[in-house]
């Protein structure tokens, strides 16, 4: 049985005073009965898992660098996340790869790494608007998943996201039959590379707009283990009805 997973990507958001609301959802839930994971900027990542260390909630990382240690000004290895207190850590997410010009080899080079180091790797899969729009999803998820995902996954060290770029941050949601498509699809996929015991072991995140009003509705969807919420994982009422909506799910 594939345990449920609420995770928060807080994105370049938050300061000292916003441990405050991880405090208020430490409170709120000590012992959830689905699995909490948090994902700060990494200024925060150590007081984050201190804040929390009494609880069964988790912390993670928003990225790492592919290898272990050395010049590399700036970047933040996974052994480095697991020592600040991190039990996973986001990758390949559109903004990344946006924003960095990681390709399907970066992200699955950092992936390794994240294992490695004992690190769960959520790993991100979505297409644009256009790519959509051109019938193209599917495609595109399946040639990311086969560049990023590396050979070494299993259902303890990895998770996968899909998270359609045209829905991150913009209130649009695609429909629950588009969710479900792309979330079978993603199954059946990696039960064909894995094996049937791996492929249905691994969770699967939905992304993109996630919000306590259509949390439970897309929660109902065949293959939705969880999801990466972005910007309503900042406020500890928020988040909190999504992690509500999961554990009634």
């Amino acid at each position: 049985m594939r345990r449920k997973l609420a995770a928060g990507n807080w994105k370049m958001n938050g300061m000292s005073a916003e441990l405050e609301e991880l405090s208020t959802l430490a409170r709120m839930y000590p012992s959830p009965t689905v699995d909490v994971l948090i994902c700060p900027p990494a200024t925060l990542l150590y007081r984050a898992a201190s804040t929390v260390q009494a609880t069964d909630i988790q912390v993670g990382g928003q990225d790492c660098h592919a290898n272990t240690s050395g010049a590399h000004t700036g970047d933040i290895s996974a052994g480095m996340l697991l020592d600040a207190g991190a039990s996973a850590v986001i990758l390949g997410h559109s903004e990344r790869r946006e924003d960095h010009g990681e390709q399907n080899e970066d992200i699955r080079a950092k992936a390794r790494a994240a294992m490695d180091a004992g690190l769960k790797a959520i790993i991100c899969v979505g297409e644009s608007l256009e790519q959509r729009e051109a019938a193209n999803t599917l495609d595109i998820i399946g040639g990311q998943m086969s560049g990023s995902i590396p050979d070494q996954s299993t259902g303890e060290n990895l998770i996968v996201a899909y998270e359609p770029i045209w829905a991150i941050g913009t209130g649009k949601v695609p429909t629950l039959d588009e969710i479900g498509e792309v979330h079978d699809f993603i199954r059946t996929r990696l039960e064909r590379r894995f094996g049937e015991g791996v492929g249905r072991s691994v969770r699967l995140l939905y992304g993109g707009s996630v919000k306590p009003g259509n949390a439970a509705d897309i929660f109902a969807v065949s293959n939705v283990d969880g999801a990466l919420v972005g910007g309503a994982s900042l406020k500890a009422q928020d988040f909190a009805g999504i992690i509500d909506a999961l554990q009634n799910a």
